[in-house]
């Protein structure tokens, strides 16, 4: 009789086909380490997860010291220019003025701290900057009218501090707007922000005082022209941390080159102190006034709606999503700001776009660099001679560099457009008659001269009636009506944008 013949019992993994697979396996994870080292990772450095986001990312200290004082220098007039209108318009004098002057940088320095570092629930935690906000000067200098020489400050500051002290309540409140801000409002605003601000930097690279006999003079032209190309040369030819601080190296090239034209001044630092803290409440005890009260919380509350807007840009822009708890703790900064501001004889306080402008021109977006810039600016307030040298930079050399950084924001609001699904529904229509309305006091400075004095806060802020009327808007077109918003920003990606429903 013929053997049996065995067979040999076989398994699943002694198949070719499985043999073939777990070869596959073993050379993929011998791969990995490769191509994690491609990556800049080894088996001994943190996973990916572990890093934190750039926001929160700290730099080199040299790094992190120029940065923040690239910052300053994009916002020092700003910060500078209130003051610089109210104390003569109250009948302050020059020293008087000056001391001002100390006491908004200081105060910025404190707000902006309050934004990027944030105690329990205040500040937004992003490279946020504040300073003194331009929607109160025509107010201000109203309220100090009726008031009086003697009077003028302690009314402000007492008003200031009521408003500051409402805007601090209703911060939780403003958080629940958050879901009314798909791309088609913030791209709106955003682009709106950028497109308000450029004649500022028109301004300044005029000279800055339409009053001068040689405000837009061809050598002011010239020199912002010159620094705008000194930006855009470092930026094209430039590497790594020299690109990223262009702004502030075109400042001080520009400003040097000032010199041997006599457009550059040195009496402000011989004749400012070098030490001088901002006594509180240097001006007298605050008032309260009920009139002015009403006035500077008209005030809060469009600094608020700016504020809203701004984080929503700047979280677009740094790719963290302003989400309600961060608009929340952003606004109570802004409103804690500007209530403990008067105390140390500032004004209200408020979100500076064109430092979102930096951060989206350089791509630094680490809030410790803006704190390093709070902190500076606290040092500016607290010794003037330093204030002073900052100081130096002629308006036209910032108008020069402002045409690159309120671009770069108007830039960033059409790149939020590219996500808002124009094509659909009446998406373009509202962004349209946003930008048209917003666009009305830059346009037409004297559109709205026939409204009263209270109302002319919000009108002639083209940022707070543009974004009023994209919320008012895409309320009307994308959420009246129809069970589900019909947001882009709501709908999974690849996925066909819901039907808008037509009116009956």
């Amino acid at each position: 009789m013929a053997p049996v013949p065995r067979f040999r019992r076989t398994t699943a993994a002694s198949t070719p086909a499985a043999t073939s697979v777990e070869r596959k396996r073993v050379r993929k994870r011998e791969r990995t380490p490769r191509r994690e080292e491609a990556r800049g990772h080894s088996a001994d450095s943190p996973h990916p997860a572990d890093v934190p986001h750039p926001v929160d990312a700290t730099l080199p200290p040299g790094k992190t010291v120029a940065s923040g004082l690239q910052h300053v220098a994009a916002m020092y007039a700003g910060v500078v220019a209130p003051p610089m209108i109210i104390g003569p318009a109250v009948g302050l004098g020059p020293p008087e003025t000056a001391f001002l002057i100390g006491a908004s940088l200081f105060t910025a320095g404190i707000a902006t701290l309050l934004q990027t570092l944030g105690v329990w629930r205040i500040g937004a935690r992003l490279p946020f900057v504040n300073g003194v906000s331009f929607a109160g000067v025509t107010p201000m200098i109203a309220i100090g009218e009726s008031a009086g020489p003697g009077d003028a400050l302690p009314v402000i500051f007492g008003a200031t501090i009521v408003a500051g002290v409402l805007g601090f309540l209703l911060a939780p409140y403003f958080r629940r707007l958050v879901r009314f801000f798909p791309p088609v409002v913030t791209g709106s605003v955003i682009t709106l922000i950028g497109l308000s601000l450029l004649p500022v930097a028109f301004d300044w690279a005029q000279g800055g005082d339409p009053r001068a006999a040689d405000h837009g003079a061809p050598k002011h032209l010239a020199l912002a022209a010159a620094t705008l190309v000194i930006v855009l040369a470092l930026r094209r030819l430039s590497r790594g941390f020299l690109r990223q601080i262009s702004i502030l190296l075109g400042l001080i090239v520009g400003t040097l080159a000032a010199v041997p034209f006599g457009m550059t001044s040195t009496d402000g630092v011989r004749q400012a102190d070098v030490f001088g803290f901002p006594t509180p409440f240097e001006f007298g005890a605050p008032q309260f006034h009920l009139a002015a009260i009403v006035s500077m919380c008209v005030v809060m509350l469009v600094c608020m709606t700016e504020s809203t807007a701004d984080m929503l840009a700047l979280g677009q822009i740094v790719g963290r999503p302003t989400d309600g708890r961060t608009l929340e703790g952003g606004l109570r900064a802004d409103a804690l700001g500007t209530a403990v501001s008067p105390v140390f004889n500032g004004f209200a306080a408020s979100a500076f776009a064109q430092n979102i402008g930096l951060v989206a021109m350089t791509g630094v977006r680490s809030r410790y660099v803006v704190a390093t810039g709070g902190g500076i600016l606290v040092l500016l307030g607290m010794f003037p001679v330093a204030a002073a040298v900052i100081s130096l930079v002629p308006l036209p050399v910032l108008g020069g560099a402002g045409i690159v950084l309120f671009g770069s924001v108007a830039a960033s609001g059409v790149q939020t457009l590219a996500r808002a699904d124009l094509d659909r529904g009446e998406n373009a229509l509202i962004v349209a008659t946003a930008l048209g309305v917003g666009l009305i006091p830059v346009a037409a400075p004297g559109f709205y001269h026939a409204f009263p004095a209270d109302v002319l806060v919000v009108l002639d802020s083209g940022i707070s009636t543009g974004c009023l009327v994209a919320v008012a808007l895409n309320l009307a077109f994308n959420h009246l009506g129809s069970p589900t918003p019909a947001t882009p920003s709501d709908q999974p990606a690849g996925s066909a944008p819901p039907p808008v429903p037509t009116a009956p």
